[in-house]
């Protein structure tokens, strides 16, 4: 069975491998061990590009294509964390979340165990539709895709008990902070493509929104509208 068939055991899949990236990620301050062990055991080379599968398991982006990038696996980790933790150290079991910006789709698989209902939201209708069909084909199955704006969110399901967003807006979208639950949190870097990025943590609270930085980081612009277009 070659790379792409595969899940672990060889080569750029050895638990050698991914004990080193999971060290690496511990080191950066993420401590939930079911977003690490998540981590270890997700196949990240069968969300790049074959010729890229040798470097799926360095804490780096990568691109995916249509100018877009899989997230370093340390940046996901992060925002995924920031999304479920509690002040005690566990993690919190979403009823209903949304992604903007699908991607490849390992983010959305990282996240699919911690949430009920997953939906999520791409611009690039080529990208959304890899993606879906690779989840599909790894028996990810509690998500609902969609190609849109992500500016928009998705309110004919909301509210949602968390949000994350996996490209940068230049400020925050006031219809995301609308869609969110009461005690709903928005994980989302903000700030100017090439420019200081800023990785944005929003609960909502009774009396507003309480907002929370959690580091400097540089992700591709979000973007408005929708493309469409063959695979």
């Amino acid at each position: 069975m070659n790379a792409r068939g595969t899940t672990q055991g060889i080569g750029m899949t050895s638990a050698r491998t991914r004990d080193r990236l999971i060290k690496r990620l511990e080191s950066g301050g993420i401590h939930a061990p079911q977003i690490l062990d998540r981590i270890r055991t997700l196949p990240r080379h069968l969300f790049v590009d074959e010729a890229l599968s040798s470097r799926a398991y360095e804490d780096n982006a990568l691109p995916i294509g249509k100018g877009q990038t899989i997230s370093q696996p340390y940046v996901v980790a992060l925002m995924t964390q920031a999304l479920l933790e509690e002040p005690d150290g566990s993690l919190r079991q979403l009823s209903k979340a949304l992604e903007i910006g699908t991607g490849c789709g390992y983010q959305t698989a990282v996240l699919s165990p911690f949430v009920r209902q997953l939906f999520s939201i791409e611009r690039i209708a080529p990208l959304l539709s890899d993606a879906r069909d690779r989840l599909r084909a790894m028996q990810v199955g509690n998500v609902r895709f969609r190609n849109d704006d992500g500016f928009g969110g998705w309110p004919g399901q909301a509210p949602f008990d968390g949000i994350i967003v996996t490209a940068a807006p230049d400020h925050i979208p006031d219809v995301l902070l609308e869609q969110l639950a009461p005690d709903g949190r928005l994980v989302v870097p903000v700030g100017p493509h090439g420019g200081e990025q800023q990785l944005l943590r929003i609960t909502r609270t009774d009396d507003g929104f309480r907002r929370e930085k959690l580091g400097a980081v540089a992700f591709v612009p979000m973007l408005e509208g929708k493309e469409k277009g063959p695979r």
